[in-house]
Formats: C-alpha cells, sequence, structure tokens
C-alpha cells in the first residue's frame, strides 16, 4: 500500500511595484520626500535670512539683483524697543523655565511613584486642562490679569506659562522618572534616608538628562510663544515675537526690517539649540 504525499509548494514573493518600476526606485523616491520635506523647513528660512539683507527696493526680487546690505540690522539695533523686547523675552524665558521645573519635577516625581487620592486628582486635573487648547482661555487670563492688575507686567505673563508648562512638561517628567528603577530608592531608604534624602541623592541625578531636555524645549516654548505675548502684554513688557508686527503700518510692511528682527530673534534659540542638542537627545533616550 502505497501513501501518497502531498506538499506545498512554496512561492517566492513577486517583485514589489518600486522594484518592477526601477532598480532602486525606493531609494530614489525616499530621497526625494527628504528633499521636499528639507525644502519645506528651509526654504522660509533661507527667504527670510535673504529679505533681511536686501534693501527696500529689493525685496520683492530676493533672488534677482546683487544689492545687498546690513543696514537693516543696524537700523533694527538702533531701536531701542527691540532690544527692549529681546531682554524681555530672555527674562521671561529664564524665568518660565526655572520655576516650572521646579514645580514639574516634584509633580512628575509624585505622579511616578505614588498613588492615591490627591495623585489621581491632580493627574485628572493636569489631564483636563493639556486636552483644552490654550487658545481658548487667552481671553479670560487678560481678563484676570487687568483686574488683577498684573496685566503688562512680568507677573501676569509669568503664570500663564508656568500653568501651561506644568500641564505639559508633567507628563514627560512622570515618564523619566518611570523609566528609573525604583530599587536604589528602596535601598536609599532602608540606608536611612528620608523620602527626600531619597529623591534628591538618588532620583533626581538619575533624572538630570530629563530635566535638561525638558528645560531646553521650556526655554525654547516661552521664548517662540507669541499668543500670550500679544494678548497679555503691551508697552511695558513687549515681547521680540509681538513686537516683530511693529512693522506693519498703513502705508505697508517694512519686510526687510521685520525680516532683519526675525534673524536676530532666532539667534538665541539657534545658539540654545546647538549646544542643548546632545541633553535633548539624551533625555528622550531615557
Amino acid at each position: 500500500m502505497t501513501v501518497e504525499t502531498f506538499s506545498t509548494p512554496i512561492v517566492a514573493p513577486g517583485p514589489t511595484l518600486f522594484e518592477r518600476f526601477a532598480p532602486g526606485a525606493w531609494r530614489v523616491f525616499l530621497v526625494l520626500i527628504v528633499v521636499a520635506v528639507l525644502l519645506i523647513f528651509i526654504g522660509p528660512v533661507a527667504i527670510l535670512m535673504v529679505t533681511s539683507i536686501r534693501p527696500p527696493s529689493g525685496i520683492y526680487y530676493i533672488w534677482r539683483g546683487s544689492e545687498f546690505t546690513l543696514q537693516n540690522y543696524v537700523e533694527v539695533l538702533q531701536q531701542p524697543q527691540i532690544l527692549h523686547a529681546m531682554f524681555n523675552s530672555f527674562v521671561m524665558a529664564t524665568l518660565a523655565t526655572v520655576v516650572s521645573l521646579g514645580v514639574t519635577v516634584g509633580s512628575g516625581y509624585m505622579l511616578s511613584r505614588f498613588t492615591g487620592r490627591i495623585q489621581k486628582t491632580w493627574f485628572a486635573t493636569i489631564y483636563v486642562f493639556r486636552t483644552v487648547p490654550y487658545i481658548s482661555f487667552v481671553l479670560p487670563l487678560y481678563l484676570v490679569t487687568t483686574n488683577l492688575r498684573i496685566y503688562d507686567t512680568y507677573l501676569g505673563l509669568l503664570l500663564p506659562h508656568i500653568a501651561v508648562h506644568v500641564c505639559f512638561f508633567s507628563w514627560l517628567m512622570k515618564g523619566f522618572f518611570d523609566s528609573i528603577n525604583p530599587s536604589m530608592e528602596h535601598a536609599a531608604l532602608i540606608d536611612g534616608c528620608t523620602r527626600w534624602g531619597a529623591f534628591r541623592r538618588v532620583a533626581l541625578p538619575s533624572a538630570m538628562p530629563g530635566i535638561a531636555a525638558l528645560s531646553i524645549l521650556s526655554w525654547l516654548w516661552t521664548w517662540n510663544e507669541f499668543l500670550f505675548a500679544l494678548i497679555l502684554t503691551g508697552q511695558r513688557t513687549p515681547m521680540i515675537t509681538s513686537t516683530m508686527a511693529q512693522f506693519v503700518t498703513e502705508t505697508g510692511t517694512e519686510w526687510n526690517l521685520m525680516s532683519a528682527t526675525a534673524v536676530l530673534a532666532m539667534l538665541p534659540a539657534l545658539l540654545v539649540t546647538i549646544f542643548g542638542q546632545k541633553y535633548v537627545i539624551r533625555g528622550l533616550r531615557m
């Protein structure tokens, strides 16, 4: 008696669409996508930089002609309101980063290491406020700061920034502390440390890459923020992002001066990004 066996032949997968089209076509497609993305991000910056060194007569023909000048930067730097706005932005970004991190680090550690009614209530609170677009409560903030007589002051602008930072960065700090093994803290508690001592000597040093990354992101967000700067400030504490609007006049827009101001505003953020890039990458890898 013979037993017949049947085997299913193995069929090799056929060539993909890109392989049928041309060898290595998928690589060309990926390269084109990368080039298109780079043009989308780099193109406006290149136009901005070229416009900042063009005379008023050549701003609409930036790729033609050979007239370039640094007079736009000289004229911008001679305006006291521009320097005042850049100083205010630097102070506000630094204060908002320092104060918000002081709250956020403790908030993230509490959400990561403790469970209870207080922690659940706090988590639900920041969750609700984080889901609401902050543009929706700009008008109420304007009314509150006006009634409290802190409109157009550092305090009136600092408090909304801290609130936004705490609601967003508490989530990130919780993730950083979740990635740290709590066994070292338990060992410190067994050795006689208090909870505060274990946090300060064990958890906090381990979370320094994440704290450094959040500090850079917080500083950049505050420096580049526009809506709060536009609504909650006036003549006393103008920010650099809202001060650029002064070049839009009834007779037209001074694109050359606005572009020069924008390039000057980019320099601090660029320097912070270059020197803090490794800390951001290290912190996000935690």
